[in-house]
């Protein structure tokens, strides 16, 4: 992602946060310019080497902490399968979160079936449970990878 990119996200982020009450620190911002940058997904460890290039005395706690409140903004998603973070493409908004992960190059992209999740929220009801939200991680090969 261009660094113009990268600045708009950030502003919109900040913005967001400002409407929340909630408070975008030096630490979090710089984790989510980082992960604005990537391509695919980044585990924790990774995301802490980089940010020590900007914030030098950063440890495990600095990048858990910060990995936490985007999260709970809905800034970034946790693929689960590999322990790892990526930037939500539509942040602005609470929706269910599907993600196609491929195992050659690490591209992550991020889709939105709604008659995926409504036919899961349709089995859900009928056993009597209730989602509060969902995670789909599908894993293949991506076009790039597959023409190549």
């Amino acid at each position: 992602m261009n660094t113009k990119e990268t600045q708009r996200l950030v502003t919109k982020a900040q913005q967001l946060c400002e409407q929340r009450g909630a408070r975008l620190t030096p630490a979090r911002r710089e984790v989510f310019e980082i992960l604005a940058a990537e391509s695919g997904a980044v585990g924790a460890y990774d995301l802490l080497d980089k940010l020590k290039a900007a914030v030098p005395n950063a440890k495990p706690p600095t990048i858990y902490r910060a990995l936490d409140f985007l999260q709970e903004q809905g800034f970034v998603h946790k693929i689960t399968s590999s322990n790892s973070y990526v930037l939500c493409s539509h942040f602005d908004h609470h929706h269910p979160v599907q993600m196609l992960i491929c195992e050659r190059c690490g591209s992550v992209q991020e889709i939105q079936s709604d008659g995926v999740y409504n036919a899961l929220l349709k089995q859900a009801e009928d056993q009597g449970f209730h989602v509060e939200s969902q995670t789909i991680e599908a894993h293949g090969t991506c076009s790039n990878c597959r023409a190549a």
